[in-house]
């Protein structure tokens, strides 16, 4: 592995560690992981079942954390896999502090009256780096939050 990588990797390692430990309580509930271009993805199991008690405006299709994205579906990952890639990246070069921006700009966005999550920054450079912010609305609109 090459030193900046390994940098790289060090780097979000904390958020990686937060992302092993609910990828071992989610493959717990049954659900299943592949590594997809150096990210662990975990989906499937009870997952979606769980999902589906929460509000809508609480419900998510994946979450990433560091080198870990949780998915509903692995169908899903494969759909949001350049989105979440792009968070995995922001990660890098954000490590732990990735956590307090990414609230930072969704609060900045409450306080001037847009949405936190489809106007914060972080997610508007990960739609962007992947081209996939096309908006599939229904009455219940899922979220991907990113903690």
């Amino acid at each position: 592995m090459r030193p900046r990588v390994l940098l790289r990797c060090l780097w979000a390692a904390p958020a990686t560690a937060i992302g092993l430990a609910l990828a071992g309580i989610a493959c717990l509930l049954g659900a299943t992981a592949r590594v997809e271009q150096g990210v662990l993805e975990v989906a499937g199991g009870r997952l979606a079942k769980w999902m589906s008690f929460l509000p809508c405006s609480m419900r998510i299709l994946a979450i990433t954390f560091g080198h870990v994205v949780l998915g509903v579906r692995h169908g899903d990952l494969a759909e949001a896999r350049g989105h979440e890639h792009a968070h995995v990246r922001q990660y890098e070069r954000w490590g732990v502090l990735f956590f307090p921006l990414y609230l930072g700009s969704s609060g900045a966005q409450l306080v001037r009256g847009r949405h936190p999550y489809h106007d914060n920054a972080f997610e508007r450079q990960a739609c962007q780096a992947a081209a996939s912010c096309e908006d599939r609305l229904g009455t219940c609109r899922p979220v991907r939050f990113r903690v």
